[in-house]
């Protein structure tokens, strides 16, 4: 009976792949590890493997053809004893309904959710499920057992039989999470005990999702009198619930470089010794390292235009100017996120002006919805209070947070010699779903650029 070879998911999202090029010919003997083909998907070309063992008897999709459904057929297996000239794609489909046959990913990608086992049972000549099509190997009740080679590793060093273990990889393969969780909640026979196990293994009961304490577990570790309770107001509800979803949704990674700062506090200081003065001698404006921070941002993002971005289900969007978020501490507790709109557009003064404002109207809550709401990136600076460096979380929709640390004089090397240079360190959080890493390298790259040549933002 021919074995099916599908196209396989090579992670838990992907629907459609390309198959970029068959490494087995027709004719070919294929053994259990073989790569036989390279598939490619949005982010990568990766090998597959083969699970069972017979003659490449027919290649249904060329090389080269893209956009193949997952578990669509692309390949038939002569078995033993078949004749591979008699194999044909017709006779070696699958039914609707039957369980997929697919390819085992190198490198694993990551598992996709559990999904009920398709019980054992004699399947029709023209299928090719993995219960009937695979040889035993002294698995349950003499059945195939698909596995991971890490999976089966830690199985035998832990004397667990693998074959009573229910897997929740592609299309039932065991994976390392898989033994590891019948390890710990006894959902495997170990040792000689699994012979005279069961046939079938019940799926090891999924953990509950963890919850927070409530408020009485929490009071229980303390002793009564000893605390004063200041009950949540709305906005640091709201800032737990933004923050912790952010975590949770967010897939967030970091950057972080250090900037020569000389150049731009001399800068700084020349630009406030030119505010002109009103008659009590009040300047007309006071410009901060941190609206400098903000200027250097919005440019930053109009030279890596991509990385301006917003990130939803059904697509990218790519905003045609940088509004700035910037992080303002409220007085007791919690912040707030003012904007700085067309950022790019202001100049350093404007900027600090319209931060000065919004600094103090945010510290006495009289802030409009629309002077904080929406942005494409935000500026957290912790400087001020002594802070070196820091990871900010991202603030939905925003794709990207910089954080700022205060500036120092540190030991630089320059021309082979040995100097102090003042030196600021910022860690670029980013949205793995709308920035990838070299891209965030470019973006802080290009702060760092304009930090250190400052005389760029005023031109």
């Amino acid at each position: 009976m021919p074995i099916n070879i599908l196209m396989p998911a090579l992670s838990p999202t992907m629907e459609k792949g390309n198959l970029a090029k068959w490494l087995k010919k027709e004719g070919d003997t294929v053994k259990s590890g073989d790569v036989i083909a390279e598939i490619e998907t949005d982010k990568a070309t990766m090998e597959v493997e083969a699970i069972d063992e017979g003659v490449l008897a027919k290649i249904v999709v060329p090389e080269g053809t893209a956009d193949v459904p997952v578990n669509q057929l692309i390949a038939l297996i002569a078995g033993e004893g078949e004749d591979p000239k008699s194999v044909s794609a017709a006779g070696g489909a699958a039914p609707a309904g039957a369980p997929a046959k697919a390819e085992a990913p190198k490198p694993s990608p990551a598992p996709a959710a559990p999904s009920e086992p398709a019980p054992a049972q004699q399947q029709p000549a023209t299928t090719a499920a993995p219960q009937s099509a695979a040889k035993p190997n002294g698995g349950a009740q003499g059945q195939r057992i698909f596995a991971s080679p890490l999976a089966r590793r830690i199985a035998k060093e832990a004397g667990v039989e693998i074959g009573m273990i229910q897997g929740s990889g592609p299309h039932g393969r065991v994976i390392e999470r898989d033994v590891r969780a019948a390890m710990a909640g006894g959902g495997a026979k170990a040792g000689p005990a699994a012979a005279a196990a069961p046939a079938t293994a019940t799926a090891p009961a999924k953990p509950p999702a963890p919850t927070a304490p409530s408020d009485a577990q929490v009071k229980a570790l303390f002793e009564p009198g000893s605390y004063e309770e200041i009950p949540h107001d709305n906005m640091r509800r709201t800032i737990a619930r933004r923050l912790t979803e952010a975590r949770q949704t967010v897939p967030q990674f970091y950057l972080t470089m250090d900037c020569e700062i000389d150049a731009l506090l001399k800068l700084r200081e020349q630009v406030n010794a030119a505010a002109p003065k009103d008659k009590d001698g009040k300047p007309a404006w006071k410009v901060s390292v941190n609206d400098m921070a903000i200027k250097a941002l919005a440019m930053a993002l109009m030279r890596v235009p991509d990385a301006n971005v917003t990130w939803t289900e059904g697509a990218m969007l790519r905003h045609k100017h940088a509004d700035v978020g910037v992080a303002v501490a409220l007085p007791g507790n919690g912040l707030i996120t003012p904007i700085i709109r067309a950022a790019e557009t202001k100049t350093l003064s404007v900027i600090a002006n319209q931060m000065k404002d919004f600094a103090a109207r945010a510290k006495s809550r009289k802030l409009k919805p629309e002077e904080y709401q929406g942005g494409t990136t935000a500026v957290s600076n912790l400087g001020m209070f002594g802070i070196k460096d820091f990871t900010a979380v991202i603030n939905p929709p925003h794709s990207t947070i910089l954080a700022v640390g205060g500036g120092e004089q540190r030991p630089v090397v320059k021309g082979g010699q040995l100097a102090v240079a003042t030196v600021m360190s910022v860690t670029l959080s980013c949205d793995h779903r709308a920035v990838d890493g070299a891209l965030g390298a470019q973006l802080i790259g290009a702060f760092k650029e304009l930090i250190e040549n400052p005389m760029g933002m005023l031109v």
